[in-house]
């Protein structure tokens, strides 16, 4: 992978160094480590320089990222999934169920990351797979994967100050009030590796709003947004205020409405980690929920 930037110095960085410059570009220190380590990476005035360099207003700054190594432990795999946006640096991606995003010892080749490395290795391009907001396997709808350790960098900064705006929408039993907000911290059950619950004593923070768009014979359709992203977050709170979302049958064991739990990303807005500008995207819900709430 490979991805070219041109900057045109501006009055307010005249004699700046190169290294500073970058850094105001949302450089972290990683990327300016390979940049260091990758010949004629950093061009100034179309000459190879050091980022110690000063700059001049009016100078031109012209930066080779490249990247010829691809995910070393991730097997491309063909498998289909829609791709809802694509640039020089992100996609969006509408994820399917019973997708995982990362291989694991049971789920080795039928990943996200499996198929997105193979689509990449399919036009001859090195990619190594950075995925910045993660899903359940069973979880439906948007997710960002970045396409260079740059992108990836600035979105996960976006993700620890939590400027990426995400809103669910999930199908739960029982008829909710019409908004409300659930803070209560969540930590790993002891008795379990995957499963999560509610522990005012050693849980980490988390915070998720809802709001009822919709109810049918017991059933609400909600729309929830997350402040905090803990591991099941949503699954677990709405389970906390006898809410639990159909088909999860981690947090419900006894439904059989349907075979994964009712949840999907509908809703992302971020800033653009390269050109700073808004991006919005939706997702309409899945057939599967759509087909459940319309045989209520």
């Amino acid at each position: 992978m490979q991805r070219n930037f041109t900057y045109q110095i501006t009055e307010e960085f005249h004699n700046c160094t190169i290294s500073s410059y970058l850094k105001s570009m949302g450089y972290p220190h990683a990327v300016m480590v390979h940049l260091k380590k990758t010949p004629e990476s950093i061009l100034l005035n179309g000459r190879w320089e050091y980022v110690n360099t000063p700059v001049k207003t009016g100078d031109l700054l012209e930066i080779k990222l490249i990247e010829l190594e691809s995910s070393e432990h991730i097997p491309p795999v063909f498998a289909p999934f829609s791709i809802v946006y694509e640039d020089e640096d992100i996609l969006v991606i509408d994820k399917p169920a019973n997708m995982p995003i990362h291989p694991s010892l049971n789920h080795y080749e039928h990943t996200l990351a499996n198929a997105v490395c193979y689509y990449f290795v399919s036009q001859n391009i090195p990619y190594t797979f950075r995925c910045v907001n993660r899903l359940d396997k069973n979880t439906t709808g948007l997710t960002i994967v970045a396409k260079h350790m740059l992108s990836s960098a600035i979105l996960s900064q976006a993700v620890a100050a939590k400027t990426i705006k995400r809103e669910y929408l999930a199908i739960v039993k029982g008829e909710t009030e019409d908004f409300g907000t659930i803070d209560a911290p969540i930590a790993r059950k002891d008795s379990s590796t995957i499963e999560r619950c509610i522990n005012y004593e050693i849980g980490e923070h988390a915070v998720t709003h809802y709001r009822k768009l919709d109810t049918k014979n017991g059933y609400t359709l909600l729309s929830l947004i997350l402040e905090t992203g803990r591991t099941h977050q949503i699954r677990v709170h709405m389970s906390s205020i006898g809410h639990p979302l159909i088909g999860d049958f981690l947090y419900h064991p006894s439904s059989g409405e349907l075979p994964r739990q009712a949840l999907h990303s509908h809703k992302l807005e971020f800033i653009h980690p390269v050109t700073n500008i808004p991006m919005t995207f939706t997702a309409p819900l899945p057939q599967d929920m759509v087909d459940f709430w319309n045989h209520l």
